[in-house]
């Protein structure tokens, strides 16, 4: 089973080679994204590719900002979590990566959210096949991006794909076994 293999072998990446994969590439992933299923076929997502030097920096430079203020208030689990993991605010791959795929989700449309992360899973995979890396960024404040790419108000944004070939050494995290996670006919 190839999307098993596909699967198991996608790995988080926030550290990229500087060689630019060519665009044809880009958009084949985004073609295999865009035939997730979706309520009443709405197909809710967009995609954003930049690979303008500027606005990459800028982007960098506004999710830095709301990640400063989140990362002062983060407290608990998840806060002890970053900080044994070693996340900060900063976040070069914005930049450094060849590619930033945004994705935004139609809020009007029908299981909008449900919709256009099915698609982002299938970006991903189809990310891997094609041997480019990612991670799935979310700021924990969208709006600043929004606003500066002039996102029509009923469109949010889901997540930020830096994409490039990998440089990431970093094994991938562990994952639950198979019968930690299901069960049949019940909880």
């Amino acid at each position: 089973m190839r999307v098993l293999e596909l699967a198991k072998n996608r790995k988080t990446v926030r550290k990229f080679l500087p060689d630019k994969p060519p665009k044809e590439d880009i958009l084949k992933a985004i073609e295999a994204a865009k035939e997730a299923p979706s309520g009443m076929n709405a197909q809710p997502w967009k995609f954003v590719i930049i690979d303008d030097h500027w606005l990459k920096a800028k982007i960098r430079e506004v999710c830095e900002e709301v990640e400063k203020k989140f990362h002062e208030k983060v407290s608990g689990e998840l806060g002890e979590w970053l900080k044994e993991k070693g996340f900060t605010p900063e976040k070069p791959f914005l930049s450094e990566a060849p590619y930033l795929i945004l994705v935004f989700g139609h809020t009007k449309a029908p299981y909008w959210l449900q919709s256009t992360w099915t698609a982002i899973g299938y970006l991903l995979l189809a990310l891997e096949e094609l041997g480019l890396g990612t991670v799935t960024y979310t700021p924990p404040n969208p709006k600043p991006v929004e606003e500066l790419l002039n996102v029509p108000k009923d469109y949010k944004l889901q997540t930020i794909l830096p994409v490039g070939y990998p440089a990431d050494p970093k094994p991938k995290y562990e994952r639950k076994k198979l019968e930690d996670v299901v069960s049949f006919n019940g909880f």
